[in-house]
């Protein structure tokens, strides 16, 4: 499986690929981040995350794309700038036809460091653990999508299986009655 992990952002949006399956060790294809002057227009900033988004996926031809689920922060600013960008990724994604996946900030810190409150250098200290680098990647968006992309890879199966079952107990269960 080969997965684009996304940590959006509008200033530093994360972008980092992981190949590998679950219980085996993974290998990072490639990590960087897409960067938009902050003085630029809002506009040609999603512009220039989406050139840069669609250049991963050109490049790295992912099978999914698993992108930071938005969660409401104090600074109002800075959520919508990151909920767009998640957006944009979503949207390349979609457009493409690649499956895409919201896993949350803790969901994420659970899975690679074993504690969904985590601080940020346990996470790139993880990261570089389990991808086996010799430092960790820099700045930490592109660690932190690293493990986004680490935690589909681990999650997805078990999740798969649960989507299966729920779809089989749907269609087996006995249709209700109307008046």
């Amino acid at each position: 499986m080969r997965v684009l992990g996304v940590d959006p952002g509008l200033t530093r949006c994360g972008v980092g690929v992981v190949e590998g399956v679950a219980g085996r060790p993974l290998t990072m294809l490639g990590v960087g981040v897409v960067r938009t002057p902050a003085d630029a227009d809002l506009s040609h900033r999603l512009l220039a995350v989406e050139q840069g988004i669609e250049e991963w996926l050109d490049e790295h031809r992912p099978e999914f794309v698993a992108v930071e689920r938005v969660f409401s922060q104090h600074n109002v600013r800075t959520v919508m700038g990151t909920a767009q960008a998640s957006a944009v990724a979503m949207l390349c994604a979609a457009r493409r036809g690649i499956p895409v996946a919201l896993h949350t900030p803790s969901e994420v810190k659970a899975a690679v460091t074993g504690s969904g409150r985590a601080e940020k250098a346990q996470v790139g200290a993880m990261v570089t653990r389990l991808l086996r680098l010799s430092a960790p990647p820099m700045p930490a968006d592109a660690a932190d999508a690293l493990a986004l992309a680490i935690c589909h890879i681990w999650r997805a199966p078990a999740q798969n299986r649960l989507q299966q079952a729920v779809a089989r107990h749907t269609a087996h269960a006995p249709k209700g009655r109307t008046a």
